[in-house]
């Protein structure tokens, strides 16, 4: 049976690092959601799923993967759970180790992406807390942006196998989940991640390489590559890439 990914329908969001793995080793997938409301997809299925009273693991909030009669929430779990399957996660348990403390590191910077603009309350709009956003953009922009994007360009330099990957000589989660990462600092804070992939060549290197891959760039110009809007965590906002 295909993999069932349960995430948000209009936004890229924390699903999108399941997406591209799903779609980069070409594995049988449903992202329910995106499905019809008459074929059993739809917001509706997603949420009977999350309500479900008969669940004694219930997930807490999407994404999660339904796999037969296993359920994984949380990203990073997830990746931890498909990527030995999927063979995106190197070679060994040492490798297997490496890539989730990777992906795990990955997930600090897309929460903190994520707090640039929403720094207060997640429950309270943009507008409400721009006062605030402002500053906390500022210390992202100058300070962890390029704290992240320099570990990461240690890491690809000091790799015995080079710089190509994360993670010996095969491509990885956390290569995909990178991509990701850079690819919305891109979208959200164009200026000052062009500042500093301009001092972390290996990033930008391995940030273009993943894309020119033959199932990424298929999946890249698909519909079903949902463009990043103003809705998910990495989001434009000029005032904040000042």
């Amino acid at each position: 049976m295909p993999y069932q990914l349960h995430y948000w329908p209009t936004i890229q969001g924390r699903g999108e690092f399941v997406r591209l793995a799903l779609e980069a080793a070409g594995a049988d997938y449903v992202d329910v959601a995106r499905e019809r409301e008459d074929q059993g997809g739809g917001e509706s299925a997603l949420g009977r799923r999350l309500a479900d009273p008969l669940q004694t693991r219930p997930p807490f909030a999407p994404p999660f993967l339904v796999d037969g009669d296993i359920v994984v929430g949380q990203t990073a779990a997830i990746l931890l759970y498909l990527g030995p399957r999927l063979g995106l996660a190197g070679v060994g348990e040492s490798d297997g180790l490496w890539t989730h403390q990777l992906q795990l590191t990955i997930a600090d910077a897309v929460a903190e992406a994520h707090d640039t603009h929403h720094p207060l309350s997640t429950g309270d709009y943009y507008e409400d807390q721009r006062d605030a956003a402002l500053a906390r953009a500022k210390g992202f922009r100058e300070q962890r942006i390029p704290k992240f994007l320099n570990w990461f360009e240690r890491v690809l330099q000091r790799n015995p196998s080079g710089d190509l990957h994360l993670v010996g000589d095969v491509l990885t989660y956390a290569d995909l989940s990178l991509f990701q990462l850079v690819d919305g600092l891109q979208y959200a804070f164009p200026k000052a991640t062009a500042h500093a992939l301009a001092k972390t060549p290996a990033v930008a290197k391995l940030h273009a390489n993943v894309r020119r891959r033959q199932s990424v760039q298929a999946y890249l110009q698909s519909p079903r590559r949902i463009a990043f809007n103003e809705e998910g965590i990495f989001r434009h906002y000029p005032e904040l890439d000042a």
